[in-house]
């Protein structure tokens, strides 16, 4: 048996992982001779990326944006696979607000974490629906996804970066009738994948076999979880027991949809990765467009059946 450690994307499990899940509870990667611990990063030593470029696990989740930059400056880290075709954030704002469209965040306190991609993405979905970007009065909320309690308390009147299909979903005192929810892809967003799967090129050189082997099981896993998504419930009543069973199971049916392109997982796809490049390097993010070139690699996919 081999052991595989495997890093996921964020400070928890959330279903965004369910075939990686699915797959090591239903026994299918121990029958392929791979032992795999499923990890999430410890922010004191960085990213996901930060822990694959010390070698410190085999394979990872992380944003495209985030691996582009990083090919950029010439480091040795490359996507093998696909998790998400579509963008998965979210601005959201209260009904009482008066924001019914993005323009009409121009002048408005908005609440994100304030990144180049961050800024470059509120600023872009303000402009393109006619608004002007340099009227947004940001507020710095750090890592940390403002809830709808803390928009009617006054902290900001919107915020950008929580998921369509988990913190949106998350139980509030606030009455879902005056939640508003505009997922980036509906209002003007750039195309691009969310998450991608990848390594270190020197395990990609030292183990391709383990690395193919690894990916189809992981498809395998995705394929299942995105056919019946209530089949990985049990696997994060196991590793995420303080969410509810009834937010887990939604998220799950609203994530799945996003694994898939045309019935297939795990494709990176030049139309999604070309234009995205260039979107980040307009917009001050990313020096070189081209990075996305040797960025993702599709050679350790199973062959489409």
């Amino acid at each position: 048996m081999v052991s595989v450690r495997v890093m996921l994307e964020y400070f928890h499990p959330w279903p965004n992982s369910a075939g990686l899940y699915l797959a090591r509870e239903r026994g299918w990667y121990q029958e392929a001779g791979l032992d795999v611990e499923l990890v999430v990063h410890d922010p004191w030593r960085g990213d996901t990326l930060d822990h694959l470029l010390a070698k410190a696990v085999h394979f990872g989740v992380f944003p495209s944006n985030r691996l582009l930059v990083r090919r950029a400056l010439g480091q040795p880290l490359r996507g093998i696979a696909a998790i998400n075709h579509q963008g998965l954030e979210s601005i959201q704002t209260l009904t009482d607000s008066g924001i019914q469209r993005p323009r009409d965040l121009a002048g408005r306190r908005l609440a994100l974490n304030p990144t180049p991609r961050g800024l470059a993405m509120v600023r872009h979905l303000v402009r393109v629906d006619g608004g002007d970007p340099d009227a947004l009065v940001l507020v710095d909320s750090g890592t940390r996804e403002l809830r709808p309690e803390q928009l009617a308390e006054g902290i900001a009147d919107a915020s950008f970066g929580g998921y369509w299909a988990w913190e949106a979903l998350m139980s509030s005192p606030v009455a879902a009738e005056r939640r508003v929810v505009w997922p980036v892809d509906e209002i003007g967003a750039p195309a691009y994948h969310s998450y991608l799967l990848g390594a270190h090129e020197e395990t990609l050189q030292a183990e391709p076999e383990l690395t193919r082997a690894f990916l189809a099981v992981s498809e395998r896993g995705y394929l299942a979880a995105a056919a019946d998504p209530a089949s990985a419930l049990q696997a994060y009543e196991q590793v995420t027991p303080y969410f509810p069973s009834e937010l887990l199971e939604q998220s799950l049916h609203k994530i799945a949809p996003t694994w898939l392109h045309e019935g297939s997982w795990g494709r990176q796809r030049d139309e999604l990765l070309e234009p995205y490049a260039h979107w980040l390097q307009e917009n001050g993010v990313l020096d070189n467009a081209h990075a996305w070139r040797q960025a993702t690699s599709n050679a350790f996919l199973p062959e489409p059946v």
